[in-house]
Formats: C-alpha cells, sequence, structure tokens
C-alpha cells in the first residue's frame, strides 16, 4: 500500500515516521523549505517510546506523477483548502483519504472536492509539537489513530488498511463508530479550547481558582448538549469523563489551540469552536461560553 502523509508537522510527521521505520511505503508531501531541512537533517522523533530518526521519502505537489493508495491527511483545518489542493493528483479511483484534522467541518470540504467514496472518518490522539528545530517532540505517551467507514461497514479496504497500521508502533483500530468518535474528539477539544483559550491558563490553573470548576463544567455541558442535538451524545461515562478530566486541579493540559495562541501561531478557531457554535445555533441550543471563547480567538486572530 502506497501511503502518501500530506503534512510533515507534528501530527503527521509522528504518525509517518512511525509507519515509515516499521517498514511500510510512507512518501511525505512536504514544501520546499522542510523538504530541505528534512533531507539535511532526517526527520528526527523525540518520544518517551524512544527517539526515532528517518530519512523520508519526500515529493512536493509538483513532483507526484499518479495515485496513492492511502492519503494520510493531517494538517491544519485552516490550511485544508491548499492541501487539498497540493494532493489532488494522488487521488486515483481505488484511493482512500484519511484525515486525522480537528472539528468536523472538513469531512464536508473534502466529500465536496473528492466525493463520497474516498473519504473515510479518522480521529488521532497525540500531544506532540515541532520545534524550533523541526524536531516532533512527542509530549505525552499517549499515541493512537482510529479510521473506518463513515457508514460503519466494516469493508475488505478496512481490512486491509488495518492490517498496514498494525504493529506499526502506535495504537490503531479500525471502528465501525469512527464518526462518533469523532464527535466525542470534537467535544472535548471545543470544551478544552473554550477552558484555556477563553479562562487564560491550563485546565488545573482553571479548576484551582473561585469559579473555576463551575465555569469549566458550563463549557463542558454546551459542547455535549450539541453533540446530543446532532444524535451523538457520548456515553455517560465518556461525558463524565471529559467533566471530570477538564475539571482537575492537577491537570497540567492545555489545548493545541492555546498553545498556539501564546506563540502567537495561527489558530483553529473556526473549525473547532466556530463551526460548534454554528451548530448550535441551528438548534437553537444557547451556548455562551462557547461563543464566547469563539469571539475572543477570533479577536486574537484578527489582531495578528
Amino acid at each position: 500500500m502506497r501511503i502518501l502523509v500530506v503534512g510533515a508537522g507534528a501530527v503527521g510527521g509522528y504518525f509517518g515516521a512511525r509507519l515509515a521505520a516499521a517498514g511500510r511505503d510512507v512518501t511525505f508531501l512536504v514544501r520546499a523549505r522542510r523538504a530541505e531541512q528534512l533531507r539535511r537533517e532526517g526527520m528526527q522523533v523525540v518520544s518517551p517510546h524512544g527517539a526515532l530518526t528517518i530519512r523520508p521519502q519526500l515529493v512536493e505537489a509538483a513532483q507526484i506523477d499518479g495515485p496513492y493508495d492511502l492519503i494520510l491527511l493531517s494538517v491544519k483545518a485552516y490550511t485544508l483548502d491548499s492541501a487539498m489542493e497540493d494532493f489532488a493528483p494522488a487521488v486515483g479511483p481505488g484511493t482512500m483519504i484519511l484525515p486525522a484534522l480537528n472539528g468536523m467541518r472538513h469531512i464536508a470540504r473534502l466529500v465536496e472536492r473528492f466525493g463520497e467514496k474516498p473519504v473515510l472518518g479518522g480521529a488521532c490522539r497525540v500531544v506532540a509539537e515541532l520545534n524550533d528545530k523541526g524536531q516532533i517532540v512527542q509530549m505525552a505517551e499517549v499515541q493512537s489513530l482510529v479510521y473506518g467507514e463513515r457508514d460503519g461497514t466494516i469493508s475488505d479496504r478496512m481490512r486491509a488498511l488495518d492490517t498496514i497500521m498494525q504493529g506499526a508502533g502506535f495504537s490503531a483500530e479500525s471502528s465501525d463508530r469512527i464518526m462518533q468518535i469523532m464527535w466525542d474528539k470534537w467535544v472535548n477539544l471545543a470544551a478544552l479550547g473554550g477552558i484555556t483559550c477563553l479562562l487564560g491558563g491550563a485546565v488545573g490553573q482553571v479548576a484551582s481558582v473561585p469559579g473555576g470548576v463551575r465555569s469549566a463544567t458550563a463549557l463542558c455541558n454546551e459542547a455535549l448538549a450539541v453533540a446530543g442535538a446532532y444524535g451523538h451524545a457520548p456515553t455517560e461515562q465518556e461525558a463524565a469523563r471529559v467533566v471530570s478530566s477538564l475539571t482537575n486541579p492537577d491537570s497540567k493540559l492545555t489545548a493545541s489551540m492555546y498553545r498556539d495562541m501564546k506563540s502567537g501561531g495561527p489558530v483553529e478557531a473556526e473549525q473547532i469552536l466556530g463551526d460548534m457554535v454554528e451548530k448550535a445555533e441551528a438548534k437553537g441550543i444557547e451556548v455562551p461560553l462557547l461563543r464566547a471563547a469563539a469571539v475572543a480567538l477570533r479577536v486574537y486572530d484578527a489582531s495578528r
């Protein structure tokens, strides 16, 4: 299976490097500047699961010479449109597109551009960043990738994909409930992003001040209400886990949006928070805290 990883940053670089090190046929679609760095220094992963350096196969958009079997799409959501133009020549009749983006808006955009058939559902969990040396630094032990047909079937191509993903150095799972898993992740990210970006600190910092737990819980409940209105309410256990983890006074957890904001970079405000607010409004659900968080990030983004 020929695999094209679109995005050689923290997420795509991490999973792509693990797959390449496990002997899979992996090529990274990169821009010229990143390609030069990777050719010079290799793709370096710093991880609690063991450091890794590979000499990756690289291709730039103009050099794509035909379809790939699998496209692992792991760019920031706000770069999706340009990424689609770049990897379009790699999409053929049998290509699978496995997105590992945040939120849900990207699914509609991918289907609009490439049709229903190629687009899978996907969700990843890895806490990693690209440092100023171009190294991929994994900051927590979690490393999982879940994928599946969006209609819940277990197809032959899912079985083939699962075979490729197993034994590659991270947790991999084919699921018949991938859309629910994606909604669960979105709820968690929206609540976490709202808590950290609106209230200005890590989960534990917010939970440790008067009113912090109450405000964080309210943000969680707003996101949970939206998911429920669209038929994707998490299980009671999952909902309780979200609230518990995001009101833990000992937690140092922050959202990637918060870290991006603190570093002065662009944020996925519209894809994670803005889209959830729009969905809430369409169902007549009041989400004042999520809306405030989205507005705060829009103000930040405009000020950049």
